[in-house]
């Protein structure tokens, strides 16, 4: 038997390619050897320094966003909307139009406007924020101490609640949003309390979160919640305010899907459900038109036009429906989207804030808007010619109110119709009719003697007035309407009134009025609205501080005794409702 051989091929390597062979042998030999921990801290540096090659690579640093000044549109744009999304795969849906559209927007907050006049496009404008330095005049300085005061109070007590409670050393919580945090916040960015500010971020970074399950309302968390963050943003230049906003602006969209875009008032922050009002079929017409503010600037900043169309088609379905030589009913249906037969017309409750966004819109978007310009003219005209009457017998000129649609007029006013003197003055600030200064001079001197006229120097709630000369008071208050609940609106106007005549009077009445605050209203624990304003010796505090008194009341006192004009400059921001001040862009 002839035995097989087996065949053999010889495989010659090169010499370099066996030392390689080896040599990786080596490697993975010495590998082996290492430790557990050892690996993991070659694996650990290696990451870091892949990590540090990919920030550096252009466009990956914050510096691409911000020190630019005339940026590559579509770049810049999906580079603001990654930063400041959670979710970088959020932004595809809103770059993809951007994207494929080929006109180029110039410069930082321009839109591009469709032929039914949405918003397209917006470039977000870059945020480096601005720096405050305190207190300069005395009067400031006891302002800051009385806001340092509330603070301390609320912070011990109230932390991270809505309101303080300051009498029983506890709170009351409306939303369970943190809302005198959030509210107050640019107010203690504007004083240059520098401690305060930084436990309020940090409070706002790690446990403001906008999934809870109850019911808030719309207007109120626009223009306290989304306002101030907002407000913060841009005055800081810290990002971490517009996510924040972000997450509520899309958490409360779900109230415009309705037939014709009204809102409904109220939303759960967390189903996203949207409803009306527990007590009414109807929004409230001030509601649903002081939204408009907030939602275009979350548009502005972010570039994503959703938020503005919603709350603009708002204010363009408004625009068409029929009124009473420009004044509105206090209702609307959201469903419908018409004005409640035979509701009230009135600047106060309901009613006020719907003219002053048709002016502050058109300002905020560089007088560009001729329909909001004109509703407002036609608004103004409406009240000399419907509301205002005059007082028997000092003839103080007051605006009161329509009932039954507009047929019965009532010669009420409430202390919230105070903020009307000082719109009306920024308006002629920017070519409104010079006639109405002299209406707001008028106006703010009723307002004033709203306070002087009571033992307490300060406001009622409402006022009524005589205009048949039943008595010789021009004025006088009912039991029910005596409460007082720390309001700004007066001392709104006031600053404005300020800023734009230089009459320290105003500063003088203001002066007043604070006096007043610390003498009637301020507790051991902070500041409480009260319940009668005509009793010196019994003004029964009600205990409770609302964040507008931080917000609003203690920053208009501020600004109102600073006598750097520019402090807060009227012609680069426009404030809200809620004393937020935001932006004023080119278009």
């Amino acid at each position: 038997m002839t035995a097989l051989k087996s065949d053999h091929v010889a495989l010659n390597l090169p010499s370099e390619v066996y030392a390689e062979t080896k040599k990786a042998k080596s490697y993975w030999r010495w590998w082996n050897q290492l430790s557990r921990f050892q690996r993991s801290l070659i694996y650990m540096f290696v990451v870091a320094v892949l990590f540090t090659i990919l920030y550096f690579l252009p466009g990956n640093s914050d510096s691409a966003i911000v020190d630019v000044e005339k940026p590559e549109v579509n770049t810049l744009k999906k580079d603001v909307l990654v930063n400041i999304r959670n979710d970088p795969r959020d932004v595809e849906n809103d770059f993809n139009e951007i994207e494929n559209d080929n006109q180029v927007l110039e410069e930082p907050g321009d839109v591009q406007i469709d032929d039914n006049s949405n918003i397209k496009h917006v470039l977000a404008r870059p945020n480096t924020g601005v720096q405050f330095t305190g207190p300069t005049e005395e009067r400031q300085k006891a302002v800051v101490e009385a806001f340092k005061h509330a603070w301390k109070g609320y912070k011990q007590f109230a932390w991270g609640h809505d309101h303080l409670k300051p009498i029983s050393e506890g709170y009351h919580d409306w939303f369970g949003l943190g809302l005198t945090i959030v509210d107050s916040l640019d107010t203690i960015y504007i004083m240059g309390l520098k401690n305060e500010y930084a436990e309020a971020r940090e409070w706002i970074d790690k446990h403001l979160h906008f999934d809870k399950n109850r019911d808030v309302n719309l207007f109120e968390v626009t223009i306290r919640v989304l306002g101030g963050l907002l407000s913060i943003y841009h005055l800081s230049g810290d990002r971490m305010y517009l996510n924040k906003a972000i997450d509520l602006g899309d958490r409360l969209l779900p109230c415009f899907e309705t037939e014709m875009g009204v809102p409904f008032s109220d939303i759960n922050l967390f189903t996203r459900k949207a409803h009306a009002p527990k007590w009414s079929p109807d929004s409230s017409t001030s509601e649903v038109t002081t939204i408009q503010l907030e939602f275009r600037d979350l548009s502005r900043s972010s570039g994503i036009s959703k938020y503005e169309n919603a709350a603009a088609k708002v204010s363009m379905h408004i625009h068409k429906l029929e009124k009473k030589d420009g004044l509105v009913p206090i209702f609307i249906n959201a469903n419908s989207g018409q004005f409640r037969s035979y509701s009230t017309i009135t600047l106060g409750a309901r009613g006020d804030s719907y003219y002053e966004y048709l002016l502050k819109q058109w300002i905020q978007t560089g007088k560009t808007i001729d329909y909001l310009r004109d509703d407002y003219i036609e608004g103004i005209s409406g009240v000399e010619k419907h509301l205002t009457h005059r007082t028997v017998p000092n003839g103080f000129l007051f605006v009161g109110e329509l009932l039954v649609g507009g047929k019965d007029f009532k010669p009420k006013m409430d202390h919230l119709t105070c903020y009307l003197p000082g719109t009306l003055a920024l308006g002629v600030h920017y070519g409104m009719p010079e006639s109405h200064m002299k209406l707001a001079e008028e106006l703010l001197t009723t307002c004033y003697q709203t306070y002087a006229q009571q033992p307490t120097f300060l406001a009622p709630e409402i006022t009524y007035f005589n205009i048949q000369g039943e008595n010789s008071n021009d004025m006088y208050v009912k039991t029910n309407d005596a409460h007082n609940l720390l309001r700004p609106e007066f001392i709104e106007s006031l600053w404005y009134m300020y800023q734009l005549t230089k009459n320290t009077t105003y500063q003088d009445w203001g002066w007043q009025i604070f006096q007043a605050f610390e003498k009637y209203t301020k507790v051991i624990n902070g500041y409480t609205s009260i319940g009668n304003v005509r009793n010196t010796a019994n003004v029964r505090p009600k205990d409770l501080m609302e964040s507008f008194f931080l917000s609003e009341t203690l920053k208009y006192l501020y600004l109102l005794f600073s006598d750097n004009p520019k402090l807060l400059d009227i012609d680069k921001y426009v404030v809200n409702s809620e004393a937020h001040p935001l932006p004023i862009y080119s278009s």
